[in-house]
């Protein structure tokens, strides 16, 4: 008999929260506490296991649990190959070279002698390995962006979203190593011998997570305003037309990207749609 699933998440930092989020949204019912490490899912034979995210890759890659959430970066960091089921859309940052403000470099080949700080010191040394740069990389878990002012480095590579930690500390980027996401990883052993289980939970996933990347668009408007309609919502394949009671009046049902919404009103407007009205879809599954 086999057991029941096992799934790591981050039990603390910037994905923790949006983690839980997903899964809530994604239908799972469970109660989290401070002090518990693992908790049962109500509502399918699941197991969350809360751990440091840095530490989800590993227990993925040794069958302790069959599916984990963490970053692409800490994946990449970690050297070990797993399956990727899904990208997560949160927790988007970059892994990026930076040095302070006055420092004479604007490429990788400027780096040559340098000592670069870094919590990522294995994406550090492979990159400018790959240029033929010669560094010296220094291993540093947290406050890395302080390293040059301590003199403890000359440079950093460091994880950024919004660059303003990097200006706060005099810092400016250079390049950009690695982007990164969360992202929802496999065991290839559980894919293989269980692949209908770890499927159905990516599934519901990625379905929260196409939603939130799109919105669900009604509006009316007369019939001869179709064709310019049709040619700014295409919707997943093509508009649903519904004639309504009023003469000459037609309902329009699409499905629209939602970065797209803020340019696309004012354009809808304008080629005859009116009572427009925008909803978020909870899931979907293109």
């Amino acid at each position: 008999m086999s057991r029941e699933m096992r799934f790591a998440i981050p039990n603390k930092g910037r994905l923790q929260e949006p983690t839980l989020a997903l899964l809530r949204d994604a239908g799972l019912v469970f109660e989290p506490t401070d002090r518990a490490l693992s908790v049962r899912v109500r509502n399918i034979d699941l197991d969350l296991l809360f751990v440091r995210t840095e530490d989800i890759v590993e227990l993925v890659g040794d069958s302790t649990a069959d599916l984990g959430i963490t970053g692409r970066d800490a994946l990449a960091e970690s050297g070990i190959d797993l399956p990727v089921l899904a990208e997560l859309g949160y927790g988007r940052c970059e892994l990026v070279a930076a040095v302070p403000k006055d420092l004479a470099a604007d490429n990788a080949e400027d780096f040559a002698g340098f000592s670069i700080a870094t919590a990522h010191p294995h994406l550090t040394a492979s990159f400018f390995a790959e240029r033929g740069v010669e560094v010296t990389v220094i291993p540093l878990h947290g406050s890395v962006e302080v390293a040059p002012k301590l003199g403890v480095a000359d440079a950093i590579v460091d994880l950024v979203s919004t660059g303003s930690t990097l200006m706060v500390n005099g810092l400016r980027r250079v390049g950009t190593i690695l982007e990164s996401q969360a992202v929802l990883i496999a065991d290839p052993v559980a894919l293989r011998d269980r692949p209908t289980e770890l499927k159905r939970v990516a599934t519901a996933l990625q379905a929260v997570v196409a939603g939130r990347q799109r919105r669900y668009l009604v509006l009316n408007a007369a019939s001869e305003s179709i064709l310019r309609i049709g040619k700014l919502i295409p919707g997943l394949e093509s508009p649903t037309v519904v004639p309504l009671a009023e003469d000459g009046m037609v309902a329009v049902h699409s499905v629209v990207e939602a970065n797209d919404v803020w340019n696309l009103l004012p354009e809808l407007q304008a080629a005859g749609a009116r009572d427009i009205l925008v909803l978020r879809i909870e899931q979907l599954i293109p």
